[in-house]
């Protein structure tokens, strides 16, 4: 009898086993679907828009988005009026649709998005995966983030700034922001979108999500998305 107990035992145990090696094959396989991959993005549509005196009258900050997603081709204009190549260089990156200082386009825009955050590749014209998750609600302390499809996150890579002084790489971080989250402001205004800039962030908390280097520092950040109506 005890024999046939044991023999029982290590049916049992065995088919626990079996189990829980199903679970974990299972879940590795959701977890493999699940990861992102490169998005490419459309070629940039350089004409048409409303006129540049009709969208600086049009400009405006607003913070109330519907989730309606951006069209792919709506996406690729944004990024590319935000911080895109406009002037080819052979042997270069390209340069920009805004200026940096020194030429050292130190800004990348993040791009948080429903199924992940990505890192645009202005030269490429591609969204490259950063993190399989939706951290929009960690990229401004208002509620309004997570409503919004698009939220672009600004950071500045102090590396490639060279032997600038600290006191010169924020100021020129913080300026070459600007210009390009102003760009992003028209194209919005051109096309009927709502945006806002964003300062109140918890940065820390954004950067550990998002897995940043130390050299690595977020200056602003700007959700973009159609008004809610």
């Amino acid at each position: 009898m005890a024999f046939f107990a044991n023999l029982i035992d290590r049916s049992i145990i065995m088919k626990k086993m079996l189990f829980v090696l199903s679970l974990i094959l299972v879940c590795s396989a959701v977890s493999f679907g699940q990861k992102l991959k490169p998005i490419k993005l459309l070629k940039p549509q350089t004409d048409g828009g409303k006129p540049l005196m009709q969208v600086l009258k049009a400009r405006k900050s607003s913070r109330v988005f519907s989730n309606k997603k951006l069209p792919a081709q709506i996406l690729s204009n944004l990024l590319w009026a935000a911080f895109g190549v406009n002037r080819p260089v052979s042997g270069k990156t390209g340069k920009r649709t805004a200026p940096s200082a020194c030429n050292w386009q130190e800004i990348d825009i993040y791009v948080a998005l429903a199924e992940g955050l990505y890192l645009y590749d202005a030269a490429a014209n591609i969204l490259k995966p950063v993190l399989a998750k939706d951290i929009r609600a960690a990229a401004g302390r208002q509620k309004f983030t997570q409503d919004a499809p698009v939220n672009l996150i600004f950071v500045t890579n102090l590396t490639r700034m060279g032997r600038a002084k600290k006191q010169e790489k924020e100021f020129y971080s913080a300026t070459d922001t600007g210009f390009i989250s102003q760009n992003v402001y028209l194209f919005c205004a051109s096309e009927g979108l709502a945006t806002v800039v964003l300062g109140y962030v918890n940065r820390p908390a954004l950067a550990k999500k998002m897995g940043l280097k130390p050299d690595q520092k977020i200056i602003l950040t700007q959700p973009v998305g159609y008004p809610k109506k």
